[in-house]
């Protein structure tokens, strides 16, 4: 089968949940024989057309005017589209949605839209306009999560699959059996952004400090509130516990999650976010907010514990219990490690693959 996946950004600028989904989608799906091609963005020192791990990238000039840029964008990906002639357009978000429905009007290409998160929970205007229509004429929709899938369903009543993100297991090493003196490390992946909900990370790591001061936040990731985070953990009196490692490669990731004791997502809106997947592969305890997909994944008290967004207080709670017991830490472990088994892309590409048959 000829696969044509749309996705607007991709590795490796680009390293968010969506992105590096695309990129183990498109690999597994090339190793299960397929002829894969994702269309993405221009980024740059990268070829226009490259392929890797069994798949073709072709790489698109993107000018960044609004309106005629993205306008501009989507007649490149339709006369890209036209080039390959695929039989099935798969689009990452609703947000890549329109080029695949213009290309299904112009060229019938059938098409699937793949729920990816802020497209569905934190639409801009344009996709609160286009999504019906986007939706109403794809063959397949798929949603990360039930959750998810209820929304989608809000904006246009039709069936909806669900598909979990995956995880690739061979590249999650296991981490250390036995620490020697074990250490009041918490690590944070992702954007600095607001939705992200740092800042009510480091006021609940102000709380945690004043109960248990070894305690150490790792942030990993950058963005556009860095310097006003930096400028709020001064101010708690914090910076001493509280180090700012930037962005760092996809693949160095596992590196700080072999470090540390447990994982902190805080965010005020998710899909369903691939770094718990890989923290749950490490075998750490995992803290997160009730929003989105994150309860799908996390059974409070089994795998790791749920608090409402911005509950600092509970989220302290929460961190300060499995930083204090070890015992805890190793019984969440062993369960996360067992529950991370069933996200293998293995099984996920294979989902893909019934969806895109039964949709020709």
């Amino acid at each position: 089968m000829k696969i044509a996946i749309i996705v607007s950004n991709f590795p490796p600028k680009w390293l968010a949940g969506t992105e590096i989904a695309t990129y183990h989608m498109a690999e597994h799906l090339a190793q299960h024989g397929h002829e894969v091609h994702v269309i993405t963005s221009l980024d740059e020192g990268l070829p226009e057309e490259s392929c890797e791990k069994g798949f073709h990238t072709h790489r698109l000039p993107r000018v960044r005017i609004r309106f005629v840029g993205v306008f501009a964008f989507w007649v490149n990906i339709i006369r890209t589209l036209r080039k390959i002639n695929p039989g099935i357009v798969h689009a990452q978000g609703l947000g890549s949605g329109m080029p695949a429905l213009l290309s299904n009007r112009l060229m019938k290409n059938p098409y699937v839209i793949y729920g990816r998160g802020s497209d569905v929970y934190l639409p801009d205007w344009f996709n609160k306009l286009t999504a019906k229509g986007i939706l109403k004429n794809a063959s397949a929709v798929i949603a990360l999560t039930e959750h998810m899938k209820d929304s989608m369903q809000a904006i246009y009543s039709r069936d909806v699959v669900v598909v979990p993100n995956g995880i690739d297991l061979n590249e999650n090493a296991e981490r250390e059996a036995e620490r020697g003196d074990p250490g009041k490390r918490v690590l944070f992946v992702g954007r600095l952004h607001p939705v992200k909900g740092v800042r009510h990370l480091l006021q609940a790591m102000s709380i945690v400090h004043q109960d248990l001061p070894e305690a150490k936040l790792i942030l990993v990731g950058d963005g556009d509130e860095r310097e006003h985070l930096e400028t709020l953990t001064d101010s708690l009196g914090i910076r001493e516990c509280v180090e700012f490692v930037g962005k760092v490669p996809h693949e160095r990731v596992q590196d700080y999650m072999n470090q540390v004791e447990a994982f902190v997502l805080p965010s005020l809106s998710e899909g369903f976010p691939v770094t718990i997947l890989e923290a749950m592969a490490c075998g750490l305890p995992v803290v997160a907010t009730r929003v989105g997909g994150i309860p799908d994944i996390i059974e409070d008290g089994t795998n790791g514990y749920l608090v409402d967004a911005m509950n600092q207080e509970r989220m302290a709670e929460a961190l300060l219990k499995v930083l204090r017991n070890e015992p805890l830490r190793k019984d969440i472990s062993n369960n996360n490690r067992e529950k991370a088994e069933k996200y293998r892309w293995e099984a996920v590409a294979a989902e893909l693959e019934e969806i895109y048959r039964n949709s020709l």
